[in-house]
């Protein structure tokens, strides 16, 4: 079984940056894509991102303010989200997945497995 874990998140004061990381451990990962997800209590999750496990292909949503940034660190074979310019609206719970899609990455529903997530808090 594949698992994924994301690490890095904390608190942090607005315009502020922090970076997480998404690990992957088990067998051979045979996600082509790793998705990066946050969620607030009572919404949906919300995609801000992913990159080819392998292929330097990225997947921004149609939003992206430019914040966000998805890059992979192959010492630590990482796919990492570099958040810059923090404000209090992006204090989530913040969650990495993998998927086969490469064309449906956007969807939380096309992915097989998920981290446990990790908090990030963003004060005023």
């Amino acid at each position: 079984q594949e698992q994924l874990a994301e690490s890095g998140g904390g608190l942090v004061q607005a315009g502020g940056s922090l970076r997480l990381s998404c690990a992957a451990s088990g067998r051979t990962f045979t996600a082509a894509n790793v998705g990066w997800f946050r969620q607030v209590p009572g919404k949906e999750r919300e995609f801000l991102g992913a990159m080819g496990w392998v292929s330097d292909i990225t997947y921004y949503p149609d939003s992206r303010k430019g914040r966000f940034t998805i890059s992979r660190d192959n010492a630590k074979n990482t796919v990492d989200l570099q958040m810059d310019d923090l404000k209090p609206e992006d204090t989530a719970l913040y969650y990495c997945g993998a998927t086969t899609s490469s064309t449906y990455v956007y969807n939380s529903a096309n992915y097989y497995t998920w981290g446990q997530g990790t908090q990030v808090t963003v004060s005023s």
